[in-house]
């Protein structure tokens, strides 16, 4: 493991206990908080404890992720109608200087400014959005002189104060889960910390992180990502090039599965994202129904509002489309709800295209983001291009068969796809997609072929099914007119 991972797996396993501390602190804070009218002790805490994770590991990089905020706090003060695209472009207009700073003479950020300057993207954004909804809450109240039943919207307008603590804030500042303001917010106000599950749900999130990463390990010891840019890559047989993506897809899974389960440990311990489960929380969104706990009453509660990584289901469920639900979910509700609804087009493969365009500028600039990313509409459009024509015809039986052929291909379609995603270069991603002849490219687009094909044909029967229809029916109202002829002669 480089320096750097072992800083973020420092951060991560101290953020656990260090959740639990935060829970006893709400506790123990309460008579200062009875003297003391200013903000909350948790508040400031959380805010002291993340800028100084960001000062240690970012230095003078830290001035980046502060003029982000400072500017997303400058447009929703100034044009809250405005604020969802201005801050939209703001940020990500930010993202493209803080790539591009060496140009201007300046240092080259740190992976952990990096790191820290993605999530607070994504933050801004979301703040802008629940502002602007806020406002527009606020303005149906009073027309309607009614309160508004929306659910998870703000309260009131944050300060800057707010906003800053939100940024900064310890829980997944560098590895995620990304949550929203008003999550945060409820977070701040929880009235009995202690008494919300803990121990229990903390344990069964992190069981399996050991298995992880002892798996990332032994796997990429074996399987190095630097043989592939090696000549001796290419003079081994096709099928270990073909098997050598599947391995480097493994490792990249086991290192994001250990990774981002940490990090649901760390928002676990401190009670981030706890709702009872009547709630139906989103990963990232957080509760969709409104929900009133019986006081007298059991009240199970649930995580899934900070739920990053569905390891299972991102194994094993069967299509493209659903892969990217389970990863990165938290991240996923963000591109679903601020960038594929304002999408130029209208198309779904073309909406999807551009919410992957979008998702790897956020990323980076690296050509093999964008290289890996944009493969996914295409694979998208052939396999809706083969249920549409192969599975609709088939049995029960034909059906199971295709969908496990289906997985099989999705899985080899992604270890494809991750390989331009670690690569990072043009020249390298495409050169290992050479070694094995756009393999995936090539099944994608025979099976769209394939598919537009068999739907022609099946359109053509179904003509040829309704004109046999119309000659019969014609033939059946001449044939009385023939009977009565014959019965005159």
């Amino acid at each position: 493991m480089s320096p750097d991972e072992l800083v973020y797996l420092g951060v991560l396993a101290a953020s656990i206990p260090v959740g639990f501390l935060f829970r006893y602190l709400s506790k123990y804070a309460k008579p200062w908080q009875a003297l003391y009218a200013g903000p909350p002790v948790k508040q400031g805490a959380a805010l002291l404890l993340g800028l100084s994770i960001t000062i240690a590991t970012c230095q003078i990089h830290a001035l980046h992720s502060l003029v982000t905020v400072i500017g997303t706090w400058i447009i929703i003060k100034s044009t809250w109608r405005s604020a969802p695209a201005l801050s939209l472009g703001w940020t990500f207009l930010y993202l493209l200087f803080f790539r591009l700073v060496t140009w201007v003479g300046l240092p080259a950020p740190t992976p952990f400014a990096n790191a820290i300057q993605l999530l607070l993207t994504l933050k801004m954004v979301s703040l802008a959005n629940e502002v602007h909804s806020y406002h527009l809450e606020k303005k149906k109240e009073v027309s309607s002189f009614s309160k508004s039943p929306v659910i998870g919207g703000l309260s009131k307008e944050p300060s800057l104060y707010d906003i800053l603590s939100y940024s900064y804030c310890y829980v997944g500042i560098m590895t995620g889960p990304f949550f929203r303001f008003q999550t945060f917010m409820d977070w701040l106000g929880q009235p009995s910390p202690l008494a919300l599950p803990a121990v229990v749900p903390c344990l069964q999130r992190l069981k399996l992180v050991p298995v992880y990463g002892a798996l990332f390990l032994a796997v990429n010891s074996v399987f190095p990502l630097s043989y592939v840019r090696t000549d001796d890559f290419l003079d081994r047989n096709f099928f270990f090039r073909l098997f050598y993506m599947t391995a480097v897809f493994f490792v990249f899974r086991m290192r994001f599965y250990a990774a981002w389960c940490g990090a649901e440990g760390g928002c676990i311990s401190a009670g981030l994202g706890c709702y009872p489960e009547a709630a139906m929380s989103k990963p990232g969104g957080g509760p969709t129904v409104s929900y009133s706990p019986d006081p007298n009453a059991a009240v199970p509660y649930d995580f899934k509002t900070i739920q990053n990584i569905d390891c299972y289901n991102t194994d094993f469920c069967v299509k493209v489309r659903h892969g990217m639900r389970y990863w990165n979910m938290t991240v996923q509700w963000w591109l679903h709800h601020y960038i594929y609804p304002n999408s130029p087009f209208k198309a779904y493969t073309l909406r999807a295209g551009w919410t992957m365009f979008i998702s790897a500028y956020w990323h980076g600039l690296h050509p093999g983001y964008y290289l890996s990313f944009l493969t996914i509409p295409l694979c998208i459009a052939a396999e809706s291009a083969m249920e549409a024509s192969v599975r609709s015809r088939l049995g029960p039986g034909g059906q199971s068969a295709f969908d496990w052929v289906h997985w099989f291909l999705k899985m080899r379609a992604y270890d494809y796809m991750c390989m331009g995603f670690v690569l990072l270069k043009a020249g390298d991603t495409v050169h290992y997609w050479t070694s094995i002849y756009f393999i995936i490219h090539v099944i994608a687009v025979g099976c769209i072929v394939f598919g537009r094909l068999a739907r022609g044909s099946k359109r053509g029967e179904k003509r040829g099914e309704k004109e046999e229809g119309k000659v019969e029916e014609v033939g059946s109202k001449e044939k009385p007119k023939e009977d009565i002829r014959a019965k005159q002669d």
